[in-house]
């Protein structure tokens, strides 16, 4: 029963939200080993270092109706102790376990996108 509803919510018309992209975000680190944290504000296509990462901040978007909610950004993030990205996608603000860095060590989440309001903050 409970697949024929998921089924039938999934079937619906999805309600368009209209985004707007950001010049910049703000990316949360933590290193769980030594209880570290930082706060990377990142321009677009900018790069930020913490111990082993770097976090590079491809996009960031966020709902246009209402800026102050929900961002996303597609990060990737480099370990310099591997050759390929550890994580290359979306990730969204209010839902960092949606889509998260799988890393021993490191916690990387998207706190806000640079919006109009945050920028004159």
């Amino acid at each position: 029963m409970r697949w024929l509803v998921l089924a039938a919510v999934l079937a619906m018309p999805a309600h368009a939200q209209q985004v707007a992209d950001a010049p910049g975000g703000v990316v949360r680190v933590l290193d769980k080993l030594s209880g570290a944290l930082i706060d990377l504000d990142l321009s677009r296509g900018q790069s930020g270092a913490m111990g082993r990462l770097t976090v590079q901040l491809d996009e960031c978007r966020y709902p246009v109706d209402n800026p102050a909610s929900d961002s996303f950004a597609h990060l990737t993030i480099h370990d310099s102790a591997q050759v390929a990205p550890v994580f290359a996608g979306w990730m969204v603000a209010s839902s960092p376990g949606l889509s998260a860095l799988d890393h021993p060590r490191y916690d990387v989440w998207v706190m806000r996108c640079d919006t109009p309001a945050a920028v004159g903050e």
